[in-house]
């Protein structure tokens, strides 16, 4: 192993640094102490550690309605699973402390593990160093066990009554029937395993798409690479929002502060220095040179080295902890589904006692046989393979339409989804921004050419018409452009192929490009001598970032950028011209908030752009000054106005919403204007709304200061709650989220930063952004938007409503099937022979075909129903509308005593008619003779009630509206087609064409074939 390897490396090299360090030591010791140094790996501290593990909680779980995070634990199913070991257990692993990096210096720790600092771990040495390591994964997430998942297929109460029929078989030496049944539990798990395995793969396949990627540089380049493909030796760049992905030695730290709560317990971030700590013996939670796996770097940015991947980890030892509960626990439909079966299973149980009592309890083989066969009919044992089968595809369809499914509560969720609450930048928007306009107090506003990231374009005064260049630019315009390059993070750069290239944040880059335009980038400001000392990031909280330069002449100047509500009372001028003009906050916002409204009116996000003389003696680095000092007493330069067009499908998306009775909500950090112009053009607010001096009704549109300032029982009072929500705050959306489950809403909630986890949570359906996401929002999610596009939550809706519906239209039909065996089989008791003994309707084969194989593939078909195109033109589901509502239980037993009744008519008629009323004698027990008759009447009965169901599984197409009627009735005018009906004009579903087909053929080939 390359662990092994390394300490041979290190004992070379740790003890070489040990050497020079070893007067320090010695010096701390008393004379009486020195002849007794002890060298260690940290052990006390890992003593400590292990202490503090016990106290650490258990992750946030989900508080809101129908989110229940019960398991079922104390179930029989999860029992028997734990005791034959088909349930995950905690694996006790050895573990080996790690050399103690963080007494070693930047040197020493690439040494040891054999890596650049500058360039990384070489592209040629990862694929042989990954063999050495491993993965970068915890135990307990181990891959699909086949062996293990297919004898789970036989933990279960309803194929326990087929293994009960088997063996009654083969002990009354009933050997075809007992070999039938045999191959029915068989086939049964055989159909189970493939679906659930497939379904497995599909999981991990997506549960991997989904994980936390990573920046690396390997070979001097920067690539995303997925977390579990961390090696020791890896160089990860950080930044604030992302999940460290394994132990690391900190290389570069800027403002960096990571939350390590969920390791150490300590609620406050951690600074990160580089510095080398002087010794070993050192808490976990005071490695400020360090930084662990899963935790969160809650600001500012960095570079580190990686130490320890997977089990190596200080959070591997407490890995179970931190496992995700969900692919244990049991899902609503999953728990009503096993209620069904619980009941089916006591339903059989009183079926069978009720033969026994036809036969006045003189019980022999056939009436044994026959009532456990009964029994079977009474219970639908393809419904769980089913149901698996559905799911599957479910998250499969989803995946290829955008949308990760990470935890299966939301599959069933997404179907009553009855509010959702967006984001606008990115989600409802392009996310291509491009400044258009500015304003400056001197001179008014300019208009700016150039879409796109091309760094082409015009700067020209709207007023007078004159194009601005850099060579007529006033120094109140240089400054403000030194702004919006300067107080920037993002990149703009021309790659291999001539073409731009941007890395960044939208609204940076658009004011990136804004300067390049003018030839004052950052690139080029940085060759003239601006240089950047200290930067304080962008905080949703405030609004607002910094950064602290050094001009070319030695000087130190602070610019700022944010919303102009928060900026402006920091402010005490503005640059008029070459002169500083100052004046009082009220004075500025008379001045500058008109301008705001007139930009933000056109649909533009406001920024407003400021600068401060910074004067220090001595040197200046970047912890010399903090935030509060830098932001304050700033000068105003200007207002930047930033346009980020509307997707084109965001107002179809958002109308189908509204035909599908859901409210959109879209809470955003822009300007309430701005705000206002979005939701108009994307149809979430009316078209007129704003327009209109004086609009009766409800208050649509609302600043977060006043929702945030008002009570519950002020928000409760409202008629509706407001659908867009300007200048939103984290806490903002918790509020929405809280009042919507208080008017008894599902809600979903998009978010991509590590402030929107809280209402990621607090949601129904947390759905986070895939591309500029954080891997905090990813993990507190249940979605995950690969295209961050509000189309695709409408499509994950419409799927999850699909989902739904066929998992109501198979179980309909198969509970239908067995309620309609279960009729037919206890009233058929009635028949009887000359002796007074029941004669048996069908026999224990018949009904084990009927029950399996008639009615589970026409199932699986029905769990593969394209959807509706009526589904997203109803109202969500309700709460209380679950998969056994009143309408769907009326089906079930209306159609299961019509299959019953006709069954049971069928074969009066065949005897009654045709043969007289004779029942023969003995012909439960074998043919003679005198049961000609009645093994044609049953013949006559299997083939009937084959065909039967088979035809009620196309009316279960649509439980609404029967295929069979008129597609008059759902909206079809066209003369030539509105009375045919809707089996031949709606979407076809080949599947359940092909279940059909192959169930005939089964039912030919059992008719004709002797025995």
């Amino acid at each position: 192993m390359y662990k092994k390897k390394a300490y041979r490396h290190f004992t070379t090299v740790f003890y070489a640094h040990l050497f020079v360090h070893m007067p320090d030591i010695v010096e701390q010791q008393s004379p009486g102490q020195q002849q007794n140094v002890t060298i260690s790996f940290a052990e006390h501290a890992a003593k400590d550690e292990k202490m503090k593990f016990q106290g650490v909680q258990k992750p946030l779980t989900r508080s809101s309605t129908m989110q229940s995070t019960t398991t079922d634990s104390k179930s029989v199913r999860s029992v028997l699973l734990r005791k034959v070991g088909l349930m995950k257990r905690k694996k006790v692993v050895e573990r080996v402390e790690g050399p103690p990096y963080h007494t070693m210096d930047l040197d020493t720790v690439c040494q040891l593990l054999k890596t650049d600092i500058q360039n990384g771990i070489h592209d040629g040495e990862v694929e042989k160093r990954r063999q050495e390591c491993g993965v970068n994964e915890l135990q307990g997430k181990g891959g699909i066990n086949p062996i293990k998942l297919f004898i789970k297929q036989f933990i279960n109460l309803l194929v326990m009554i087929l293994l009960i029929a088997a063996v009654v078989s083969f002990v009354y030496r009933d050997w075809v029937e007992g070999g039938v049944i045999t191959f029915i539990m068989f086939l049964n798990a055989v159909i189970g395993f493939l679906q659930e395995y497939n379904a497995e793969k599909t999981m991990e396949s997506l549960r991997k798409m989904a994980s936390p990627t990573s920046l690396v540089i390997r070979s001097g380049h920067e690539e995303h690479i997925p977390t579990r493909d961390l090696i020791p030796g890896d160089i990860i760049v950080l930044k604030s929002g992302d999940v460290v992905g394994a132990d690391c030695r900190i290389i570069e730290a800027f403002n960096m502060d990571v939350d390590e709560a969920l390791l150490t317990g300590e609620s406050v971030p951690v600074n990160k220095i580089v510095d080398t700590l002087p010794t070993a013996d050192v808490p976990l939670g005071d490695r400020v040179n360090m930084t662990y796996s899963s935790t969160t770097l809650a600001k500012g940015r960095g570079k580190a080295l990686v130490t320890a991947i997977g089990m190596d980890t200080e959070i591997g030892k407490i890995a179970q902890r931190l496992m995700d509960s969900e692919d244990n626990s049991r899902t609503p439909l999953q728990r009503s589904i096993d209620r069904l079966a619980i009941f089916l299973f006591v339903f059989a149980v009183i079926v069978v006692i009720v033969i026994f009592a036809t036969s006045k309890f003189q019980i022999g083989d056939q009436e044994i046989l026959y009532a456990i066969s009964t029994a079977i009919a009474a219970v639908p044992e393809g419904l769980l393979a089913v149901l698996t089968l559905t799911q599957a595809f479910g998250v499969n369809a989803m995946a290829k339409s955008n949308a990760l499914v990470r935890r299966l509560v939301s599959l069933e969720l997404l179907g009553s989804v009855t509010n959702i609450c967006s984001d606008k930048t990115g989600t409802l928007t392009q996310s291509k921004m491009v400044l258009t306009r500015l304003w400056q107090p001197n001179t008014g506003f300019y208009s700016v050419s150039g879409l796109g990231f091309e760094i082409e374009g015009q700067l020209t005064h709207e007023d007078s018409g004159k194009t601005i260049d850099s060579n007529g630019m006033t120094a109140e315009m240089h400054q403000f452009i030194r702004s919006a390059a300067l107080c920037n993070m993002s990149e703009v750069r021309k790659d291999e192929n001539d073409e731009i290239a941007v890395m960044g944040d939208p609204t940076e880059i658009a004011m990136q490009v804004f300067s390049h335009k003018l030839h004052m980038g950052k690139p080029v400001l940085q060759e003239q001598g601006w240089k950047l000392i200290s930067e304080y990031p962008f905080d949703s909280g405030i609004k607002r970032m910094s950064v602290l330069t050094r001009s070319p002449d030695g000087k130190y100047v602070a610019f700022g950028k944010g919303a102009t509500e928060r900026v402006l009372p920091s402010c005490i001028g503005i640059q008029n011209g070459d002169q500083i003009e100052y004046m009082s906050t009220e004075r500025m916002q008379e001045l500058i908030l008109p301008q705001v409204e007139a930009l933000a009116r056109g649909g533009l996000r406001v920024l407003t752009l400021t600068t401060r003389n910074i004067k220090a003696d001595g040197e200046v680095t970047h912890e010399t000054f903090k935030r509060e000092q830098i932001e304050d007493q700033m000068i105003f330069l200007g207002l930047v106005g930033i346009y980020d067009p509307p997707r084109v499908e965001s107002k179809i998306a958002v109308e189908r919403c509204h035909t599908a009775g859901i409210v959109v909500h879209m809470l955003t950090g822009d300007h309430i204007a701005t705000a206002t112009a979005i939701a108009r053009e994307v149809s979430i607010i009316p078209s007129d709304y704003g327009l209109i001096e004086k609009r009766e009704g409800p208050e649509l549109v609302m600043s977060a200061q006043k929702f945030d300032k008002m009570s519950e029982e002020q928000i409760d009072a409202l008629p509706e709650l407001p659908l867009v929500i300007a200048r939103c705050s984290p806490e903002t959306k918790v509020k929405m989220i809280e009042a919507l489950h208080r008017r008894k809403k599902i809600s979903a909630m998009t978010g991509d930063g590590v402030n929107d986890s809280p209402s990621l949570k607090e949601s129904d359906v947390g759905i986070a952004m895939g591309e500029t996401g954080s891997d905090v929002a990813k993990q507190a999610s249940d979605i995950i938007l690969v295209d961050d596009n509000f189309a695709t939550i409408v499509s994950a809706i419409e799927e999850g409503r699909r989902v739904f519906a066929n998992i109501s239209r198979f179980c309909v039909h198969l509970i239908t099937a067995n309620v309609g065996l279960a009729v037919l089989l206890i009233s058929g008791l009635g028949f009887q022979d000359a002796s007074g003994m029941s004669v048996f309707a069908m026999s224990p084969l018949q009904i084990l075909f009927t029950n399996c194989l008639v009615s589970t593939p026409p199932a699986i078909g029905l769990g593969l129903e394209p959807a509706n195109p009526l589904q997203m033109q109803q109202p969500p589901r309700l709460r209380q509308h679950g998969l056994f509502r009143t309408s769907n239980l009326v089906d079930i037993f209306f159609y299961g005593f019509v299959v019953g009744i006709i069954g049971l008519c069928n074969f009066a008629v065949s005897m009654y008619t045709y043969g007289g009323g004779d029942f023969g004698h003995d012909c439960n027990k074998h043919y003679n003779d005198t049961c000609d008759m009645v093994f044609r009447a049953r013949g006559g009965l299997f083939v009937t009630s084959c065909f039967v169901l088979l035809m009620h599984s196309f009316t279960c197409r649509d439980l609404r509206n029967p295929v069979w009627s008129p597609s008059f009735f759902v909206g079809e005018r066209r003369w030539y087609l509105a009375w045919v009906p809707r089996a031949f004009t709606c979407k076809q579903n080949w599947y359940l064409y092909y279940s059909a087909i192959f169930t005939i053929v089964l039912l030919l080939l059992t008719i004709y074939i002797p025995v």
